[in-house]
């Protein structure tokens, strides 16, 4: 079997922990009573799906947000919704990964949206002042991609782009259907829960390294 040559690493869940009811309180905030049964933290519903999935643009997405409520809602608090959605990200992570960097291809495939990922490509993103580019070798966005894990095709985009082998890469991850869907292509997996540290990555790399 292949040692480890790539880590691919989930966004929400992983590197930054999420904080649900902060993004449903703000949401409903501006009048979106039925939020619980649109957002979701693996994979949005409705029209939260679809700025996520790229069909539908942000501007798009405003203009839904301000009909569905009856309201004029400011962009900026629609972008808080989502942006509460993350809590402050911990800054040993983001080193912790700059230096996997030194030994590993490392790369992010997140199922995401163009608001949460402006403020990510911004110097807002973490406490050293550096956008999120800065710490990956490539970034794999569902909005980018046109869709979403844990369907196949949004791995097979990544597979063909970053020109990795499966064999050869440790995918990272919440949700256990995105793990099930990684594995069945091939991949190395560990599926991160709240209990997990981002120590025991070292421990999945060199088990997966001596099988």
């Amino acid at each position: 079997m292949s040692g480890i040559k790539n880590i691919v690493f989930d966004f929400g869940g992983v590197i930054a922990d999420l904080d649900k009811p902060a993004a449903i309180n703000k949401f409903k905030e501006i009048g979106i009573d039925n939020i619980e049964e649109l957002l979701d933290p693996y994979r949005q519903k409705g029209l939260f799906r679809k700025i996520e999935d790229g069909s539908m643009s942000r501007e798009d997405f405003y203009r839904e947000i301000c009909r569905l409520t009856g309201k004029n809602i400011d962009s900026k608090d629609i972008d808080q919704g989502w942006t509460n959605f993350l809590m402050p990200i911990d800054q040993k992570r983001l080193d912790y990964i700059s230096d996997l960097r030194k030994t590993y291809k490392v790369l992010l495939l997140s199922n995401t949206n163009d608001i949460i990922m402006s403020w990510a490509m911004s110097e807002k993103f973490s406490s050293a002042g550096k956008p999120i580019n800065c710490y990956f070798d490539g970034l794999y966005l569902s909005y980018k991609l046109g869709c979403l894990k844990p369907d196949f095709e949004i791995f097979n985009l990544m597979i063909k782009l970053s020109e990795i082998n499966p064999a050869e890469t440790l995918f990272i991850d919440d949700s256990e259907a995105n793990i099930v869907a990684g594995k069945t292509l091939g991949f190395k997996t560990f599926w991160f829960k709240k209990e997990n540290s981002f120590s025991e990555i070292e421990d999945m790399i060199a088990y997966y390294g001596q099988i």
